[in-house]
């Protein structure tokens, strides 16, 4: 495991406060209990736990978190949310990763080159999140 540089710049970093600010949730309350990620439906599929992303981003570790796959995974299904203690809404969080990391590196899938087979299975997530985005 490589080690950590932790300074204050990195812990009060514009990343932090921009996925505090876009997300709306106070990313300190989270004390790394993990029911969020074992709850998680779509865990086995990511690289990095949902709890390790809330981690990574009160570390400041901001590449780390923008490269992970799991943001991309979270499906908004709201099961951290229902589990997690302090009420931190991870599901915001990752929405708000995922707005950072397009704004930085531009589409993530270029949906021209999904085939409609694909295509036709995914609307799920996309109707899930844009019901969260838009009803609250």
């Amino acid at each position: 495991m490589a080690r950590i540089q932790l300074s204050t710049g990195r812990l009060n970093s514009d990343f932090v406060r921009r996925v505090a600010e876009l997300s709306g949730q106070d990313l300190l309350a989270c004390y790394q209990c993990g029911k969020c990620s074992a709850g998680c439906p779509a865990a086995g599929s990511m690289n990095v736990l949902p709890s390790q992303i809330i981690r990574l981003v009160q570390l400041g570790l901001e590449d780390e978190v923008l490269q992970s796959e799991t943001i991309w995974y979270c499906a908004s299904c709201l099961t951290c949310v229902a589990r997690c203690p302090k009420g931190v809404d991870l599901a915001r969080v990752m929405e708000a990763i995922r707005k950072i990391a397009l704004e930085r590196y531009g589409d993530h899938i270029l949906v021209t080159k999904i085939s409609p087979d694909e295509l036709a299975e995914w609307p799920q997530q996309a109707f899930i999140g844009g019901f969260r985005k838009y009803t609250r």
